[in-house]
């Protein structure tokens, strides 16, 4: 479709909270473990918050880490950034000390926020002593709560407090905050086209993490392209269940910001249990839901999910990975709600299309959202479109699309072509009716005897056995025809089935070249802090087997 430019006006990401807070003073804005908030509390530490950031030095530019679950924390000081000008860079809790001090040093955070919790604090605290870092917030755990500390202790498996010195490197979040009494903040003029709101790092899975710049424009073009898809939704009225990080680009846009924007009540869930997921639901009554598949798969699966009620969900979003049909409609059936499919990057901040409520197409990522143009490239030649109905790779133009790699002019330049298109790095192919559908990922592509052979295809036949709650399938090296297709496999709870089931299930279901060359059952595959299946460990695992 073609952009309308004039279709849209920029805003800058605070000024939709600020509307928010004037017209959903009275309600719920945050519900964390049955711990509210309203909105009128929200605006009023958000902006004591704003007034002791700039006290302590944040000014507009700055860059300021956040390392943090989903937690009335985060919420707070993510607008209390933006309002004090300065940029957020998400940090992931469970990266290792290394991955933490990659990003800071290649973003140019020197403040970062986190919690008192050990396995979390305790890697920041050696990346400030090693000299990256200047000044860490520390939130503790104890004031967001109204139950023991120990249970939110052991949702994170340690029972650890941090211990950390009352230094001139070390504020506690009511230090801040106490600093925000003294006056009201400074506020900062923002061009929401040109200022960044976020640098939100890719997952590093072809290469070092990149810092996409995503702009205030950026970020709100993306809540209003989500909002006309969903124009059934009553403002002031839904819930929302936050089961995805806030630091991940689907959370903080799909999730926390469209929530905000909506007045709806953000109930959130600091890490994916599944018993903790249902009991909230049961509990809680969301409305809106939006996830990965293997959570959508966990939740039908569970072995008492007749015990729990989901009928309060009237709008389900599946984003981050492919979403099976079998557990789109199974999904649907528990719950009654519908289930669609969408789909988008980092670098988009992060949707690009979504099916429409009402109107999806089963297997299909949906249509392209407003104002966004896709077109399918072709795979030797990225600047030849491919007619109707052929795979290539998907390329996007639109609003949402980010501003380019942070320091990175190179790997910008490579990412973007002589149309000014963005190079997803996805396979996929456009319907007659311009839904489109996600073939796979260039780079997990499998070559085998010349052939190129899809991962997703070899997946989608084998979920269709009724013993298979979970697959990944992967390449590895093959004397004969250079890559062989590998099936990793999680059966479900109380199932048996063996390789040779599974081989003859796919007989009449994929060709011989697509047929797995080795097939592996495990009791769980590796998943992402997202939940999404991640292929990244098994590749690795197969790789020393080579090498050895």
């Amino acid at each position: 479709m073609n952009i309308d430019k004039d279709a849209f006006s920029p805003r800058a990401i605070t000024d939709y909270f600020d509307d928010s807070i004037k017209e959903y003073y009275n309600l719920s804005a945050l519900n964390f473990m049955g711990f509210s908030y309203t909105y009128a509390e929200l605006g009023a530490l958000v902006e004591r918050m704003t007034a002791g950031l700039q006290r302590i030095g944040i000014k507009k530019g700055m860059k300021v880490g956040l390392c943090l679950p989903n937690c009335p924390y985060y919420t707070i000081f993510y607008f209390a950034i933006l309002k004090a000008g300065g940029v957020v860079v998400n940090f992931n809790p469970l990266y290792v000390e290394k991955e933490l001090s990659y990003q800071c040093a290649d973003s140019g955070v020197k403040i970062m926020v986190t919690m008192d919790l050990a396995q979390i604090y305790n890697k920041v605290e050696a990346v400030r002593q090693e000299g990256t870092l200047d000044k860490i917030i520390v939130c503790p755990i104890g004031k967001i709560l109204n139950f023991t500390k120990n249970a939110f202790l052991s949702i994170f498996k340690r029972k650890e407090k941090a211990k950390y010195e009352r230094d001139y490197c070390h504020f506690t979040y009511n230090d801040v905050l106490d600093l925000g009494t003294s006056g009201a903040y400074e506020k900062v003029d923002i061009d929401p086209e040109n200022d960044l709101a976020l640098l939100q790092y890719t997952g590093g899975t072809t290469g070092v993490p990149k810092g996409a710049m995503l702009s205030h424009a950026n970020l709100s073009a993306n809540m209003e392209q989500i909002k006309l898809r969903l124009k059934d939704v009553k403002y002031g009225k839904e819930k929302t269940l936050a089961i995805v990080p806030f630091f991940h680009v689907l959370g903080m846009t799909a999730v926390q910001n469209l929530s905000i924007m909506a007045g709806a009540e953000l109930i959130l869930i600091p890490r994916f249990e599944i018993n903790m997921l249902l009991r909230e639901v049961n509990k809680r009554k969301p409305t809106i839901i939006v996830a990965v598949p293997t959570i959508f798969s966990a939740v039908i699966n569970h072995p008492k999910i007749s015990k729990y009620n989901l009928t309060s969900l009237k709008y389900g979003i599946s984003g981050g990975a492919p979403l099976p049909t079998i557990v789109k409609n199974d999904f649907e059936q528990l719950s009654g709600c519908e289930l669609v499919e969408g789909y988008g990057l980092s670098e988009t901040s992060p949707l690009v299309t979504v099916n429409p409520l009402g109107a999806g197409k089963s297997g299909s990522i949906g249509t392209a959202v407003e104002w966004t143009e896709v077109e399918i490239r072709d795979l030797e030649n990225p600047d030849q479109k491919v007619s109707q109905g052929k795979s290539g790779e998907i390329c996007v133009r639109g609003p949402q699309v980010m501003q380019g790699y942070w320091q990175r002019p190179d790997e910008t330049q490579k990412v973007f072509d002589n149309d000014n298109l963005l190079r997803t790095g996805d396979v996929g192919y456009v319907d007659e009716d311009g839904y489109i559908f996600l073939v796979d990922r260039i780079k997990d592509l499998i070559i085998c005897s010349g052939y190129n052979v899809y991962p997703r295809v070899i997946e989608d036949a084998i979920r269709k056995n009724p013993h298979v709650e979970e697959v990944t399938v992967i390449a590895i090296p093959d004397d004969y025809r250079g890559q062989a297709p590998k099936a990793f496999i999680k059966l479900k709870d109380g199932h048996y089935c063996s390789e040779q089931d599974i081989k003859k299930c796919l007989k009449n279901e994929i060709s011989k070249i697509e047929m797995p060359k080795e097939i592996e059952f495990r009791d769980e595959l590796p998943k992402t802090i997202v939940g999404k299946l991640s292929k990244k460990e098994l590749i690795d695992e197969e790789t020393r087997k080579h090498i050895c």
